[in-house]
């Protein structure tokens, strides 16, 4: 059945991709984000067929007992993986692609009372570090990583790396380690440059690029009105008519 193949799917990602998880058993029975996505299909098959308030229960329930909120209008893609998951909190209209990750104290929420369209699309493969907040009816494109922390306003590209309040792209996600599909917390591997300080260092060596014409523009101003250049003439020189 679609259903048990689709749960068969959630245990087997959160085998490979939390090194804690020791047997399937334990995956079933002591992961909160699982507890969670199962409550979801049900709340959200409510949902589906106008049972808005069992769907709301649902959901409640499962706030409850795992401490993640998920709103059962929200559409979830396959294989997601809800790490820890506390506090971690999917709005109405949130839309969440295939092979997602996201951690403890994620929002993905809205910015306006409408109802409408308004909180986020997140691509496939993306990685939401904890504490991220991924808010407005914006789109996260394909394998982006969103940094621990950072607070996301506007349209993410594919395969890019935001950091930051609010977040700047910090680099390209690098496609050619052994997993390119994840990056736990949303940082990759190796240094992560900081787009603020690498803005800061860009201004001081403009600053410095100046202070350099700057002198060399007093020094030709200098020897431009020394008396040599400038034809003066000399002590013993006479002036007569």
């Amino acid at each position: 059945m679609a259903w048990l193949r689709r749960l068969t799917e959630d245990v087997r990602v959160i085998m490979e991709k939390d090194p804690a998880a020791r047997s399937r058993l334990e995956v079933i029975f002591c992961y909160p984000g699982f507890h969670a996505l199962l409550l979801h299909h049900l709340a959200h098959f409510c949902w589906s067929v106008r049972l808005f308030f069992l769907g709301r229960f649902l959901s409640t329930v499962g706030r409850f007992l795992t401490g993640i909120e998920i709103h059962p209008a929200a559409r979830l893609g396959r294989r997601l993986f809800i790490d820890h998951g506390m506090g971690c909190v999917i709005g109405e209209t949130a839309e969440i692609g295939d092979d997602v990750t996201l951690y403890h104290g994620v929002t993905l929420g809205g910015v306006t009372l409408e109802k409408a369209k308004r909180h986020p699309t997140i691509g496939n493969g993306v990685v939401v570090g904890a504490g991220a907040q991924v808010l407005g009816p914006i789109t996260v494109g394909d394998g982006a990583l969103i940094g621990a922390n950072a607070v996301v306003l506007a349209d993410v590209a594919a395969g890019v790396t935001m950091v930051g309040i609010p977040a700047r792209q910090a680099q390209a996600r690098d496609r050619t380690g052994s997993d390119p599909r994840f990056a736990a917390y949303g940082v990759p591997r190796g240094d992560l440059p900081d787009p603020v300080a690498r803005t800061v260092e860009g201004v001081m060596g403009e600053i410095q690029a100046l202070r350099v014409r700057i002198d060399d523009l007093e020094r030709g101003r200098e020897t431009a009105s020394s008396p040599s250049a400038s034809g003066d003439l000399g002590t013993g020189d006479t002036v007569g008519p």
